[in-house]
């Protein structure tokens, strides 16, 4: 009798275990893994609000959950400090897995994994862009620097033309 106890009691910790591990993996954040220590936004209307409000360029990321290209970008994204600490400290953030109703978002086609720019002035900074001419705004794991080089211009194409236009 006290076997079939301690059988039943074992088992009763190893499914609540295995419950509390399957309710930690399926808990979304809105980082969706770009990075948990950055403020994301909900919307593209938020970030737009909140980039006026703030005074920081929006940075946009397309991504899919399932396309190769985009968590292979997503690895690289996140194990990137400057990136991190750029996107944590000087840009209000927002990955989104769906389309926008702004077609300003998608200025050469929608494709993923894609990321633009948009400053407080609520302009797509459609200048900022990656290497590739068929896909301008997107960017593969090796061009990590070069992202991280578009977020230094973004910042400071912003400050540039904030101190020329007091308006921002």
């Amino acid at each position: 009798m006290q076997h079939w106890i301690i059988c039943v009691i074992l088992l009763f910790l190893v499914f609540c275990d295995v419950s509390t591990q399957r309710k930690k993996k399926t808990v979304q954040t809105l980082s969706r893994g770009w990075g948990d220590e950055i403020t994301w936004v909900q919307t593209y209307e938020e970030g737009l609000s909140k980039a006026v409000e703030s005074k920081k360029p929006l940075m946009v990321i397309h991504h899919l959950e399932d396309c190769p290209h985009s968590k292979a970008l997503k690895k690289a994204f996140t194990e990137h400090q400057s990136i991190q600490r750029l996107a944590k400290s000087d840009f209000i953030m927002l990955n989104l897995v769906h389309e926008t109703t702004d077609n300003n978002l998608a200025p050469d086609g929608y494709y993923v994994p894609r990321i633009l720019f948009v400053d407080p002035s609520l302009t797509v900074r459609a200048d900022i862009a990656g290497k590739y001419a068929n896909r301008m705004y997107t960017y593969e794991p090796s061009d990590i620097d070069f992202l991280a080089e578009n977020m230094m211009k973004a910042k400071i194409l912003l400050k540039d033309e904030h101190e020329n236009h007091d308006d921002l």
